[in-house]
């Protein structure tokens, strides 16, 4: 790509990058947790069309997804599940063809005292945007979006397809774009812009989510030791599989050998008991493991059930009420981005070109929706975006200078990796 037009789009970045801005706290503004994404997806879908591209907003049916490799089961209704994509087809198309994906939903705030500032009342502050789901990811939507813009914005169209893909259930199940898979949708390589610190994104681990169901057996608390306290009894099964996670751990894997303890197991939601003068009758915990790329899922699966069974085993009154494991949400293989394909070399070209740094690379403890255009389509799937703070935190941040390298990064990818011709 030559030296002008590398100028002018980065400029042409520069020039829309107030708009940007505001488009990142509108979009920020619009709660889309999970079930509730559709209003953020509306907003993207008139995004797209404002641009002149083809809109795809579609009803997920968990029938057409749920025997696909990589599915995920879901406990709550798609009735409310859209997926909105925004295509840019050249008239004779000769250039590569590009996925940009990002997604829509957002995790919840916690406990909204203990924020700052209210988290869906976007505001700026010394180069910060502050906001639920403001760098994980609309930071990376919008870059995507002005990115695209930005090609236009010097009289240029892309040469090649260009499919921008706002997806939902990323947070959970990834089943948002596996839905896009399930539609067609294919390119020759796929970016995320997902807060990566302006690193490329080199591997990723796997995720399941599974809960665990523990009996008990009621009394009254004044005769405590004629009954089994289901909660108490869930504290040995968690010991058990925290001894399972170091043992992975210890094993290790070597795209991860920069990480001191790469695979975390987290009792992240505990409920059980019905009455506090009762001995608990029911307990159920949730856990989110991680998994190195490589490790099957049934492989996985089966050692947690042998590990909760052997725990089990040594408490009389488990031993004869064996806990129910149940899966739900994430069921995600770990994902190596191939080393040396072509579109990281032009990935890592145009970073240089906005930086003057080279591309670094970096491994993640936590997964992406790469995984799916990686591992089940053959796309090379590149995770790179801006700087973000306080991911799933409170406080939650996205730096805005960040976001413009990466939208000007985008930019000069899509014009070297796709090509362009005048308008």
């Amino acid at each position: 790509m030559n030296k002008e037009l590398t100028r002018e789009l980065l400029a042409a970045v520069d020039a829309a990058f107030d708009e940007q801005v505001r488009f990142l706290a509108d979009l920020t503004r619009l709660p889309s947790l999970r079930c509730a994404e559709a209003s953020a997806q509306d907003f993207m879908a008139a995004a797209f069309a404002r641009r002149k591209l083809s809109v795809d907003r579609w009803l997920i049916d968990v029938a057409d997804i749920e025997n696909l490799p990589g599915f995920s089961p879901v406990a709550v209704s798609y009735d409310n599940a859209w997926n909105v994509v925004g295509s840019w087809r050249p008239r004779s198309p000769r250039g590569r063809s590009l996925i940009l994906n990002g997604h829509i939903d957002v995790v919840p705030t916690g406990p909204l005292d203990m924020w700052s500032h209210p988290p869906f009342d976007p505001r700026v502050q010394d180069g910060w945007m502050y906001g639920r789901g403001a760098g994980d990811m609309k930071a990376g939507l919008a870059a995507m979006v002005f990115a695209f813009d930005a090609i236009r914005a010097v009289g240029r169209v892309p040469t090649g397809d260009v499919y921008l893909q706002s997806v939902i259930e990323e947070e959970c199940t990834g089943n948002g774009a596996l839905a896009c898979l399930q539609r067609g949708y294919r390119a020759d390589a796929a970016i995320i812009p997902e807060p990566m610190e302006e690193h490329l994104l080199s591997a990723q681990v796997g995720v399941m989510w599974f809960q665990v169901k523990v009996r008990g057996k009621p009394a009254h608390v004044a005769a405590a030791g004629t009954g089994n306290n289901a909660i108490e009894s869930c504290w040995p099964l968690i010991q058990a599989l925290h001894r399972l996670e170091h043992q992975w751990n210890e094993t290790g894997h070597p795209a991860f050998s920069g990480h001191r303890h790469p695979l975390n197991f987290v009792v992240s939601k505990i409920e059980g008991g019905d009455w506090t003068s009762s001995v608990p009758a029911w307990c159920t915990f949730d856990m989110r493991i991680g998994m190195f790329p490589g490790m099957k899922l049934a492989e996985v699966r089966a050692q947690v059930e042998s590990t909760i069974a052997a725990a089990s085993a040594t408490d009389p009154f488990l031993s004869h009420n064996p806990p129910q494991v149940v899966y739900h949400g994430f069921q995600a293989e770990g994902y190596e981005l191939p080393r040396g394909t072509e579109a990281q070399t032009a990935l890592a070209r145009a970073h240089t070109a906005v930086t003057g740094q080279p591309l670094r690379e970096i491994a993640s403890t936590a997964t992406t929706d790469a995984r799916f255009f990686g591992l089940y389509a053959g796309i090379p799937a590149m995770v790179y975006g801006p700087k973000a703070e306080n991911v799933h935190a409170f406080d939650e941040r996205v730096s805005l200078e960040s976001m413009r390298r990466t939208t000007q990064t985008i930019a000069l990818f899509i014009a070297d990796w796709c090509g362009t011709e005048p308008v």
